[in-house]
C-alpha cells in the first residue's frame, strides 16, 4: 500500500512515532509534516488549511491507499478542504495525547475549541489508534462531558460509534542504541546509587514531588547520587534554580543532554529511574531508560501498571508521595537483587522489530474494511 502520513506536530514522540513507522514498515510511507515551532494550538487550528495546500500541490498524495493523520490536526476542516481529492480514501487518526483530559496548569481555564477538535476528527476519521488503553479509556471516559456541556443536540449516539472504532496501538521504540552501546559506562557494585530524571521539567511531571522525595532521602542519610536530564521549559523557574543548588554535591548532570550519545549515556549510568507525572499517555522515556539498565520506580497510575507487568507492580509501583519515599528507599536498598530481573525485556516488547507486524495490520485492516463498506 501506499500510505500517507499528516504529522501536524513532527518533534518528540510524535516524529519519532511517524519516522519508526516509515523506517520499519513493508508499505511505502510518504511523511507530510509541519515542525513544532508554530507552537501545537496553531498546528491545531491552521495545519489543516497548511495540509489541503500540500496535497492539491501532489497529486500522488491524493491517490494513496490510507491517511494517517495524527490528534493535532482538524481532521473534520481538512477532510472539508479536500472533498474534491479525498472521496474514496479511508483516513486513520494516531492519538498521542488529547487536550480533553490533558492536565491543565494552575490557573488556567479549559478552552473548549481543541477539546472539540478532537472530538470532530474522531468523528470523521475512519478508525482511531490510541497509544496506550489508558489513553483509550480516560478520552471515552470523559468524552460525554464536552458535548453535555450544551443546552440541547448533543449526539448521544456518535459517542458510541467512535468508542467501537477506537483501537490501541502502542508506539514502537527504537531501542537499539540503549541496548547496545560499546561506551556504556559500567555500574559498580558498591558504588553510590543513581537516581534518574529523564522527564520535562514541567507541571504536568510534577518535578517537585520527585524532588522533595530526595529531601526525604538526605534527611534519611540515604546515600544516592542524582542525574536530571529532562527538558527544562523554564530554566529560570524558582524552584528549579532552588533545586540545582542544594543538589549540586550530589549532581553527576544537570540540563537537557546535548545530543543523542550523551542522553544514552547518561541513562546507562542510573540505576534507578524515577517518575512522579500527573499526565503520561504512554511513557517512551521511562522505557528508554529501562532498555538502558535502569530499575523503574513509578507511580501506581496513568499508563504505568499497563507498561510494567504486573508480577512486578508491587516492586516497581508506590501510590502516594510518602510511598514514593519508602519505595526509593527499599529500591535502593537491594540493587543487587533487583538486577537480577530483566527490566530491559519490558522495553523491548515495544521496540518496532516487534511492533511493526501490528501495525502494518491493522493499517491494513482499516483499508479492507473501508473497501467493502
Amino acid at each position: 500500500m501506499h500510505i500517507v502520513w499528516l504529522n501536524a506536530f513532527h518533534g518528540g514522540s510524535h516524529a519519532a512515532v511517524a519516522e519508526g513507522f516509515a523506517k520499519h514498515s513493508r508499505h511505502r510511507v510518504s511523511l507530510v509534516t509541519l515542525p513544532i515551532d508554530g507552537g501545537w494550538r496553531w498546528r491545531m487550528r491552521g495545519a489543516a488549511v497548511t495540509f489541503a495546500r500540500m496535497l492539491h500541490e501532489r497529486q500522488e498524495l491524493c491517490e494513496a491507499d490510507l491517511i494517517i493523520a495524527t490528534d493535532m490536526l482538524d481532521l473534520a476542516t481538512f477532510l472539508g478542504l479536500m472533498r474534491d481529492q479525498l472521496t474514496s480514501i479511508p483516513i486513520a487518526v494516531y492519538m498521542h495525547e488529547n487536550q480533553l483530559t490533558y492536565p491543565l496548569p494552575p490557573g488556567r481555564k479549559l478552552d473548549l475549541t481543541f477539546p472539540w477538535l478532537n472530538y470532530t476528527t474522531a468523528l470523521a476519521a475512519d478508525a482511531i489508534f490510541f497509544n496506550s488503553a489508558f489513553h483509550r479509556h480516560t478520552f471515552l471516559e470523559a468524552l460525554p462531558g464536552l458535548p453535555g456541556r450544551f443546552h440541547d443536540y448533543r449526539e448521544p449516539a456518535l459517542l458510541a460509534t467512535i468508542e467501537q472504532k477506537a483501537h490501541i496501538l502502542h508506539p514502537g521504540l527504537e531501542l537499539g542504541p540503549f541496548e547496545t552501546s560499546n561506551d556504556a559506562p559500567t555500574r559498580q557494585p558498591g558504588a553510590s546509587p543513581i537516581l534518574l530524571w529523564n522527564s520535562r521539567w514541567e507541571y504536568d511531571k510534577a518535578p517537585e514531588a520527585f524532588f522533595m522525595a530526595l529531601q526525604q532521602l538526605e534527611a534519611r542519610q540515604i546515600d544516592f547520587r542524582v542525574i536530571v536530564a529532562g527538558e527544562h521549559i523554564d530554566p529560570n523557574e524558582p524552584h528549579f534554580v532552588a533545586a540545582r543548588e542544594w543538589l549540586a554535591p550530589r549532581c553527576l548532570w544537570w540540563g537537557y543532554a546535548p545530543d543523542a550519545a550523551a542522553y544514552r549515556s547518561l541513562l546507562q549510568q542510573a540505576d534507578i529511574v524515577v517518575s512522579t507525572a500527573v499526565q503520561e499517555f504512554f511513557g517512551i522515556a521511562v522505557l528508554e531508560a529501562l532498555a538502558a539498565g535502569c530499575i523503574p520506580v513509578l507511580p501506581r497510575r496513568l499508563s504505568y501498571p499497563e507498561i510494567i507487568p504486573e508480577e512486578l507492580h508491587q516492586l516497581c509501583l508506590y501510590d502516594q508521595q510518602t510511598s514514593l519515599v519508602e519505595r526509593l528507599i527499599t529500591t535502593i536498598e537491594n540493587l543487587a537483587t533487583l538486577r537480577q530481573y530483566d527490566f530491559r525485556a519490558i522495553a523491548t516488547r515495544f521496540r518496532w522489530e516487534q511492533q511493526i507486524a501490528q501495525y502494518d495490520a491493522a493499517f491494513e485492516q482499516v483499508v479492507a474494511s473501508h473497501a467493502h463498506d
